[in-house]
């Protein structure tokens, strides 16, 4: 796992929450940190997924 990896799943993180708060000005707390975290887990999936290519 490379700092690349990390810096690409925070930027997920960062695109996801800015989303959130672009659809919602007034979300708490608690929803931007989901958003957050559903980014960033979202692209570690994406990254699997680009380096290994697999059919299902």
């Amino acid at each position: 796992m490379s700092i690349l990896d990390e810096v690409g799943k925070i930027a997920g993180a960062i695109i996801a929450e800015q989303g959130v708060d672009q659809l919602d000005p007034d979300a708490n707390l608690l929803e931007k940190a989901a958003s957050a975290i559903a980014g960033y887990e979202a692209a570690k999936i994406a990254e699997n997924k680009l380096e290994n290519p697999e059919d299902e």
